[in-house]
């Protein structure tokens, strides 16, 4: 991979989608750029920020900006972190570990999934930064309660708890490209697919010295390591229900975090089950297509929360205003999933850190735009939605105001 990447060559995250997409076999591209079924909820997740305006401040001097959060009691340089994405390792060497690094150089946090191709230990490690551990219950809640364990004793700060995958969703890329092919090693099966692989040799290369075929080190069954080609399975058999919440909540000395919910009802059953935060979350159109955009839901949940939990976003952003405006609808902070890789897939770790560099400068920018100096100082105050927004609201909610 480059050590390096142009800042005038790839000024935005769409600049560095398509040089993943020159970089990386189309399975590996789809695998992070695809969605669910149609890929309705996949692009409105995106779109739904062009509905939401800015109102900003004029004649005003901004000298410098703050970006500084607080989350569950820890200082953030950042208001976003980043997400959990399963199997990084297809998209460059030690995936997962590069992008924890690049997190804690960034002053941000980094939340492993459960299905990763690194052991936890090493990737929380790899970062000076916060790091947070999302669990499945796949394999059980034994397999589940001893990665809890090795979690904490590796540092790990927060737990956060999926609750929208009882079965995987229909990413209809994903079966035409042969990503279980390749990743089950299905060797018959796999012959139609080998030419998008070779076609990247370079990557391909790396893929074979990294380990090339994958596992989970941190599912450990009774015969070792769970292995790619039971994840599907392995999910349907771990629905995670409001019971399973407070079980892991009880096994965790730390905050536990929800996510994927998009409704108020969710977040008062969230409430209710003692964690500490939730994000507002459609895992990215990856899951049941056609639900809402995440950012259409925010105002909902923030509503429900009424303060009572920290509410975090996830879903769609590709620029430092998308930033913005999910913090003024009320989110405590963001989380970035695609953004940063597509940067992993395009350049490994340089990539995930130009990244970074891409979303911060845009909300300085946006931020000095606005007016404001501060991302924590961000409001409704500074945005226009649609009134069809505020009537839904008032309608679902009508004892209480946003």
């Amino acid at each position: 991979m480059a050590e390096s990447l142009n800042p005038s060559r790839v000024l935005t995250i769409g600049d560095l989608r398509r040089l993943a997409q020159r970089r990386v076999p189309r399975m590996v591209f789809d695998y992070i750029d695809g969605g669910a079924d149609a890929e309705a909820t996949l692009r409105e997740n995106c779109r739904i920020f062009e509905d939401v305006t800015f109102r900003p401040r004029g004649a005003v001097a901004v000298p410098q900006v703050s970006l500084d959060t607080t989350v569950l009691g820890t200082t953030f340089a950042l208001p976003f972190l980043l997400a959990p994405l399963g199997s990084s390792r297809l998209f460059a060497p030690r995936g997962e570990i590069v992008a924890a690094q690049a997190a804690g150089e960034a002053g941000t946090g980094y939340v492993l999934s459960t299905l990763s191709g690194c052991r936890l230990e090493d990737v929380k490690a790899a970062t000076r930064g916060p790091a947070w551990y999302q669990v499945y219950l796949v394999g059980g809640r034994d397999v589940a309660r001893a990665a809890i364990r090795r979690a904490a004793a590796a540092g790990f700060t927060a737990l956060v708890v999926t609750i929208d995958t009882p079965m995987a969703g229909l990413r209809e890329r994903d079966t035409r490209n042969g990503v279980r092919e390749l990743l089950s090693f299905k060797p018959l099966t796999m012959a139609p697919h080998l030419p998008q692989m070779l076609a990247r040799p370079r990557w391909l290369a790396r893929w074979l010295a990294d380990g090339g075929l994958m596992q989970f080190p941190n599912v450990v069954l009774a015969n070792g390591p769970m292995r790619y080609a039971s994840v599907g399975p392995a999910l349907e058999r771990s629905v995670v229900t409001w019971e399973d919440v407070r079980w892991i909540r009880d096994e965790w000395r730390g905050p536990v975090v929800v996510k994927g919910l998009l409704t108020a009802e969710d977040t008062r059953r969230a409430i209710a089950a003692g964690v500490q935060a939730v994000v507002v979350s459609n895992h990215g159109g990856r899951q049941l297509d056609t639900v809402a955009p995440s950012l259409r839901a925010l105002p909902e949940v923030v509503a429900a929360a009424q303060g009572r939990v920290e509410v975090l976003f996830d879903g769609g952003i590709r620029r430092g205003s998308d930033i913005a405006k999910a913090l003024s609808l009320g989110a405590r902070a963001v989380l970035i999933g695609r953004a940063y890789g597509y940067g992993l897939a395009a350049a490994g770790g340089a990539g995930v850190r130009r990244a970074i560099e891409i979303l911060s400068a845009d909300l300085v920018r946006t931020l000095t735009l606005l007016g404001c100096d501060s991302s924590a100082a961000l409001s409704r105050d500074y945005i226009d939605v649609p009134p069809a927004w505020e009537a839904s609201l008032r309608s679902r909610l009508p004892a209480v105001h946003p």
